[in-house]
């Protein structure tokens, strides 16, 4: 079931996924794990102004996603950034896509018109998810993290939230008026 977050009764979950990323991965570009009240914080903070959900299965959350602002001036106001987790035994059985879905689509209905996500360079697998989603590879920063021992780069992802999407565009690039 995907619904909408509630920072009181969600925030322990979403920060024992959390802190496993930050802990154990170059996923996250934190260092330190942080607190219930901490992520509660986050969580209430972002979830007054922007979409946010999670993922529960037989009453456990498994996942999380949810759109912030990308930058904050003003002239970026129609696009947010991305942000999506599962817990390590919910990968790979669709859970995450469900949860994108229904972002993308209400960040669609509230009338954003893109959506980046900020993804470590080395991180195959969500690159491929953001692919299949549509999103498309706009940037590489080469090395800008350090984590875990190594250097890190970021790419950006971006998704525009026009009626038409990229692949109807190239399909419609190719048809004979």
């Amino acid at each position: 079931m995907i619904r909408e977050v509630n920072p009181q009764t969600d925030a322990a979950a979403i920060t024992g996924i959390y802190n496993e990323y930050i802990l154990h991965s170059t996923i996250s570009f934190e260092t330190q794990p942080l607190t219930v009240e901490a992520m509660h914080d986050r969580i209430a903070h972002i979830a007054n102004q922007y979409p946010y959900f999670v993922a529960e299965e037989g009453g456990v959350i498994v996942g999380y996603c949810y759109a912030h602002p990308w930058k904050e001036r003003a002239a970026y106001g129609h696009t947010l950034e991305t942000t999506v987790y599962l817990s390590p035994e919910s990968q790979s059985r669709g859970i995450g896509k469900q949860l994108m879905l229904k972002l993308i689509g209400e960040c669609r209905a509230r009338g954003y018109r893109a959506l980046i996500a900020c993804i470590t360079g080395n991180n195959e697998a969500s690159r491929t998810f953001h692919e299949r989603l549509g999103f498309s590879q706009v940037s590489l920063f080469k090395e800008v993290g350090y984590k875990l021992g190594q250097w890190l780069d970021v790419v950006d992802y971006e998704l525009l939230l026009t009626a038409q999407t990229s692949l109807d565009r190239s399909e419609s690039a190719t048809l004979k008026f």
